[in-house]
């Protein structure tokens, strides 16, 4: 479904991934990507969705090169990135906000609006309050309910669980294992122990290169992972 080939990222002179491959099939439910802070994962999931560019290597995405799609049209094939920024529109009311994100999707948005709003009762509930007038979780489950409204074959999460209270982000993981039931997760998370947990598959990412992979139960039962990632 992604295959990624030996790819260098670079921001202007400076390298950011180096040589990195990995692959995500059909039948992964959640892929997480984790690592230090500075190893080049949120990097890589922007190359993914095409706002940046490999120097070198190649990424297929169902089977199609993407070196020449743009963002928007990477969105229309099925990959959709919700940014640890959430880049939300705070002007804008809830319902405004989903109805921006089902733009490739318009003749379906009343069903996949009802959708979203089932698993995330609380976007009916706000559909009137502007975004920016939300609470840190309200406004996460936002984010993700507006990446949802693309109808996305993989929705890829940069730190889903950030600057929430432990109770809020364990009610987003909650939510992350419901949508995996339909669709892939690429996860980026710095609770790194809820996400071997959560997942099938994952990549350990440390100076922009992979270090391992393994499943999530192979992943916990590491030295190196347990010492460096999990010992607090």
């Amino acid at each position: 479904m992604i295959s990624v080939e030996d790819i260098d990222v670079h921001y202007g002179d400076l390298q950011v991934l180096w040589e990195l491959s990995l692959e995500i099939r059909e039948d992964d439910s959640i892929v997480a990507i984790v690592g230090p802070n500075g190893a080049g994962k949120t990097t890589l999931l922007k190359t993914l969705s095409g706002v940046l560019r490999p120097t070198t290597g190649s990424i297929e995405l169902f089977g199609e090169a993407t070196h020449d799609l743009s963002p928007s049209d990477i969105v229309q094939r099925g990959f959709v990135h919700v940014s640890e920024k959430r880049n939300l529109f705070h002007d804008l009311t809830v319902y405004e906000n989903l109805r921006m994100g089902a733009y490739t999707q318009r003749d379906e948005f009343d069903e996949t609006y009802e959708e979203v709003t089932d698993m995330f009762p609380v976007l009916e509930e706000r559909r009137d309050q502007k975004a920016g007038t939300l609470s840190g979780g309200e406004q996460q489950m936002l984010a993700i309910g507006r990446g949802l409204m693309a109808h996305p074959t993989v929705l890829a999460l940069d730190e889903p669980s950030g600057a929430l209270a432990p109770q809020l982000a364990g009610r987003v993981f909650e939510k992350i294992d419901e949508i995996s039931e339909d669709i892939t997760i690429i996860l980026i998370e710095q609770h790194v122990d809820q996400a071997l947990d959560l997942s099938d598959r994952v990549y350990l990412l440390e100076n922009g290169r992979i270090a391992t992979e393994g499943t999530g139960a192979e992943m916990l039962e590491s030295d190196h992972v347990r010492e460096t990632y999990l010992s607090g």
